[in-house]
């Protein structure tokens, strides 16, 4: 048992944790949200969002801010609807990898704490708690399971970092299904 054992199990130890920790405030999980595109800021309830995605209806905050931003409600609409089906194993595993932790850094710029502190770790209990009920996950979800009541959208990088999230998805994924099939091929036992 070398270094490595020990890395990988502290590492695991150290995930649990910020799990145990960020699901058990998920009674609290994102009330409100801070939309900024470009210079312009403003704090929504998600529920407001959530109203939107389901039903195309703005609030008059929410159509200010999209006018003002010149995007268009139904391509915002969709991109937060929009699912990515992926296992809530295969995506815990996957983000408590270095690639994984890549990708968290990367989507954190974009979806983050209030403070800016533990973004990889709240927008990975996010995302895992968001794939747990029907392995898929979607941006409005992600949202709603943030483990703060305030989470901060940079809205200009909103697509940039659903697309990331998309291609790491498929990418390991079918890695993934490549590395199973080659598995049952020879008779391994299943990971």
């Amino acid at each position: 048992m070398g270094w490595s054992f020990f890395k990988r199990r502290w590492t695991l130890f150290l995930a649990a944790g910020a799990a145990i920790v960020f699901y058990s405030t998920a009674a609290e999980a994102a009330e409100k949200v801070v939309l900024k595109y470009s210079v312009i800021r403003m704090t929504l309830p998600v529920s407001e969002l959530e109203i939107f995605a389901e039903t195309g209806q703005m609030s008059s905050g929410l159509e200010m801010l999209l006018g003002q931003a010149k995007k268009d409600p139904e391509a915002v609409r969709r991109n937060l609807t929009r699912p990515v089906k992926v296992s809530q194993r295969f995506l815990d595993q996957t983000l408590n990898s270095k690639v994984g932790e890549i990708v968290l850094d990367q989507v954190g710029q974009v979806i983050h704490t209030p403070s800016g502190n533990a973004n990889r770790e709240a927008l990975r209990a996010a995302l895992v708690l968001s794939a747990s009920s029907d392995n898929e996950i979607t941006l409005l979800e992600t949202i709603k399971n943030y483990p703060t009541t305030e989470v901060y959208v940079e809205g200009d990088r909103l697509v940039e970092a659903y697309s990331k999230i998309v291609a790491v998805s498929e990418e390991l994924g079918g890695v993934s299904e490549r590395v199973q099939d080659i598995l049952n091929k020879i008779r391994l036992p299943r990971f």
